[in-house]
């Protein structure tokens, strides 16, 4: 396996499901990058990954810990070592003039990832900006100042003009926002050897890795494993007429940034906000999503109430069912051996279509739901013509409410048909007590927010205090 780590080329024969956290400390002594929770859920170990597009290189934010060296082949990675250039950055230097940094242990997330963001968008925003820092965590300053340290560098961005013919790259070295060295990459990378396709040996197909590498990361090491890895044409998302085809390798940044489904479906990015930090987003897949089969996830929940259909792939045979008829028990799945997810698509309906989503969960951003709903309708003169429900949290799958959806087709839009239609979906529960609440307490939960997606979509005909 060839790579670059920051200005170096590397080339090593460790196993291949070493998490990148353990060879950059452990291997390549850069100690900058620090192991916390190992979940990926502090970002004490974020690290940048960019992949050559053409001649251009395209860096995300991930959380090291998750990722096995395996998926590095090509790439280049930079740790906050990698950041360093003549004195501080301008990040590095609002920090400490902010306040933001006291222990240091997880302030290297914080400037890796922002920096990345800068890297990546040549036009930033405040609020995006935070949002690039999601999910880095710091124990001692309280976030205040940090948000004080990225407001003042994009005050100092605005008041530093791009001179004629500059390329991006050479304006943020000019800044002394990033390296020179950076400017150089894509040319070392063109350079490496790298064998294309999917590299498939016997064990462990692995794609983003999110939650295989928090469960089953030292079990991996005791097997082989292969990535499953994408042309560089790779297209993700296509949609046909009415009908939506989104490959299972799909990352749920991805699906977040895609023009065509936040038009399909609006509203449809920040419901993602939801689903985890940005580190964890670029990495996480729907595939891995549906596979995991939990019973509170957020994209398997949305692709319910979507009446989505997979298609399962083995060699050259494929199989297609859909989407509700894939969870037969808890963690049980109707996969064959050899088969693999290859996609996931829906249709879009001909009638005018509302879609909402809501989550309850103890953390509003970056936790897993307590109770998860997703609803699609198509409606015509306040009727409604064609009803998908789906509920997270209260059954041992991922639950598509078939008797709901069923008595809602045909009805009217009113007070009366929703609160029979809450009595019906409690039927057709079987929550139980764990640490994300009780049996009762979660029937609770997706009472309101069945009520939540009529109020919200269609606010002029239904009235809280009718619901009562």
């Amino acid at each position: 396996m060839k790579f670059i780590v920051n200005n170096e080329i590397v080339e090593t024969n460790v196993h291949p499901a070493t998490a990148l956290l353990d060879f950059l400390r452990r291997v390549q002594h850069l100690t900058g990058t620090k192991e916390g929770c190992r979940e990926g859920d502090c970002g004490a170990c974020t690290v940048l990954i960019g992949e050559l597009n053409g001649s251009k290189i395209n860096y995300k934010n991930v959380n090291s810990c998750l990722i096995p060296v395996a998926d590095l082949e090509g790439k280049h990675i930079v740790t906050i070592e990698g950041l360093n250039g003549s004195g501080l950055s301008p990040f590095q230097k609002a920090m400490v003039e902010e306040g933001g940094t006291q222990c240091g242990f997880c302030t290297p997330g914080f400037i890796v990832s922002f920096t990345g963001y800068l890297i990546s968008r040549e036009k930033p925003n405040y609020e995006d900006a935070i949002e690039s820092i999601g999910g880095n965590i710091c124990r001692c300053t309280g976030h205040s100042t940090i948000k004080r340290a990225v407001s003042d560098v994009l005050h100092f961005i605005e008041s530093n003009i791009k001179a004629k013919g500059e390329s991006h790259i050479q304006y943020l070295t000019r800044l002394n926002i990033i390296p020179e060295y950076l400017s150089g990459i894509s040319k070392n990378l063109k350079k490496l050897k790298v064998t294309s396709g999917q590299k498939r040996i016997s064990g462990e197909l692995v794609f983003g890795g999110t939650d295989i590498f928090v469960q089953k990361w030292e079990e991996l090491l005791k097997k082989n494993i292969s990535i499953a890895q994408r042309a560089l044409n790779f297209k993700g998302i296509i949609v046909k007429g009415k009908s939506c085809t989104i490959k299972a390798s799909v990352t749920v940044s991805e699906l977040e940034k895609s023009v065509q489904l936040n038009k399909l479906i609006p509203g449809f990015k920040d419901y993602l906000k939801l689903f985890g930090s940005q580190p964890i987003k670029n990495r996480a897949t729907v595939g891995g999503n549906v596979n995991n089969a939990s019973p509170i996830g957020d994209i398997t929940n949305i692709l319910l109430a979507l009446n989505s259909k997979i298609i399962l792939k083995n060699g050259k045979s494929k199989r297609e069912i859909f989407l509700k008829d894939y969870f037969k028990g808890y963690k049980i799945l109707d996969r064959k051996k050899g088969e693999l997810i290859d996609e996931i698509k829906f249709e879009l309906l001909k009638f005018n279509s509302f879609f909402n989503f809501e989550k309850v969960s103890k953390r509003t951003y970056l936790d897993i739901a307590s109770v998860n709903s997703s609803i699609y309708l198509g409606v015509e003169n306040q009727n409604i013509k064609t009803a998908h429900l789906s509920a997270g949290g209260v059954a041992p799958i991922p639950l598509y409410l078939t008797k709901t959806s069923e008595f809602l087709r045909n009805k009217k839009i009113s007070s009366e048909n929703i609160k029979e239609s809450v009595a019906i979906a409690m039927s057709e529960i079987s929550p139980i007590s764990d640490a994300r609440g009780s049996d009762q307490y979660k029937k609770l939960l997706l009472r309101q927010l069945m009520y939540a997606h009529f109020l919200k979509l269609f606010p002029e005909v239904i009235k809280p205090e009718e619901l009562l």
